[in-house]
């Protein structure tokens, strides 16, 4: 049997919230209707099983759900679904003025950031040849001034080993103790 590839669906639905949101208290409607949404995508992209682990929602679709608080979610939205293998991906259709501003906003400090963070990289990696060179030279330094103290200790030991070796004392012969006289 043949596998077939999947291909990258992208649809756009007006999801009407109304229903889901009407069935739970005001203090749980805007959760309700992110489920709610998630529960449609699954159940229109032909998600396996209607996992909804598989639903993953745009970041400025969150903040359109949240925008008027928890107890007054939007009762419809207008989504752009985009398969990405496993996954589906849930965005806005139509961006509010407000998010557009706010997504280029956060675009352009993101690529700020990255353009920071590749200096910081070059000029790393210039520093640590630099410091390489001289971390070389430091550690040569070093191994000579080892070498030096380890061929000063050697001589002094040989030096030791010399004089003792010229003041051989003869055996000692047994000496007769005293003992102190006993009362």
């Amino acid at each position: 049997m043949a596998k077939s590839k999947i291909v990258v669906q992208e649809r756009e639905y007006v999801i009407n919230l109304r229903r889901e949101i009407l069935k739970v208290p005001r203090y749980k409607r805007t959760p309700k209707a992110i489920k709610g949404v998630k529960i449609f995508i699954a159940k229109h992209m032909r998600i396996p099983d209607r996992d909804l682990s598989k639903v993953k929602l745009d970041k400025y679709l969150n903040e359109e759900l949240w925008f008027r608080g928890i107890q007054n979610p939007p009762t419809r939205i207008k989504v752009k679904v985009k398969r990405d293998g496993e996954n589906v991906l849930v965005s806005l259709a139509e961006l509010p003025t407000k998010l557009k501003f706010k997504k280029e906003r956060e675009e352009k400090a993101k690529l700020k950031s990255d353009k920071i963070k590749k200096e910081k990289k070059v000029e790393a990696v210039e520093e640590k040849k630099e410091e390489k060179s001289e971390s070389e030279i430091k550690e040569e330094k070093e191994k000579e001034v080892a070498v030096a103290e380890a061929r000063e200790k050697q001589a002094e030991m040989q030096a030791k080993e010399q004089k003792h070796m010229g003041k051989i004392k003869p055996a000692k012969t047994e000496r007769i103790q005293r003992k102190a006289l006993q009362k």
